[in-house]
């Protein structure tokens, strides 16, 4: 059994808008709603991650304009005087790497709390950027496309596994048949389920003794 070769080099956007340590507050923020971004990584010489930028580096001069912020705020309140991009990114970067899979992206920008990863190569230089939407393109794909992923991965060369039928109805993966070993149903669920698109897996299986 086979799963979906899709990684993040699949999906991220190749050209990332980024910006210098001595970027200003305002040009932060005129670029990211120039170009609809919740975060813009930080760079330095060549192009290597140093930071990111987020929103949520941005927030504090707002937050603290007109109340004294309390002991546990200190860190976040010093940002609200920052002014340079320098002062104001979150470092080291969290970043991820192009061959990276999707579902390890996903894991890195749930543990992390963030919504974008700068993409980088192995000494650390910028080759894009991926976002949770970006993640999500896999749902769009057809059922038909998946469905013919699905079969490949399932009877690909595994005899065993003959007897099944699969369809796809708006994502969700439905298997009919029998098996001749009830212990290979865990492994069909989890092999379909690592198909990039899958939203759900139904599994409506008979078994068979081997040899009847």
């Amino acid at each position: 059994m086979t799963v979906s070769p899709y990684t993040v080099s699949d999906v991220m956007t190749h050209t990332a808008v980024a910006i210098g340590r001595d970027a200003p507050y305002k040009e932060i923020v005129a670029l990211m709603d120039q170009w609809k971004v919740s975060a813009l990584p930080v760079l330095e010489g060549e192009g290597r991650v140093v930071g990111v930028v987020s929103e949520a580096d941005l927030l504090p001069k707002e937050e603290f304009r007109d109340v004294e912020p309390r002991p546990e705020e200190f860190g976040a309140a010093a940002k609200a005087g920052a002014v340079r991009a320098g002062e104001l990114m979150s470092s080291p970067a969290v970043t991820v790497h192009a061959d990276a899979s999707l579902a390890e992206a996903a894991r890195i920008m749930a543990r992390r709390k963030v919504k974008r990863l700068p993409v980088v190569n192995g000494i650390g230089m910028l080759e894009g950027v991926v976002s949770r939407s970006d993640l999500l393109k896999v749902f769009l794909r057809g059922d038909e496309e998946i469905e013919a992923e699905v079969r490949r991965a399932l009877l690909g060369g595994a005899p065993a596994l003959a007897g099944l039928d699969v369809a796809v109805v708006e994502g969700v993966a439905v298997l009919r048949g029998e098996l001749s070993d009830r212990a290979l149903v865990p492994l069909v669920a989890r092999a379909v389920r690592a198909v990039e698109g899958v939203v759900d897996v139904r599994i409506e299986l008979g078994t068979r003794e081997s040899g009847s």
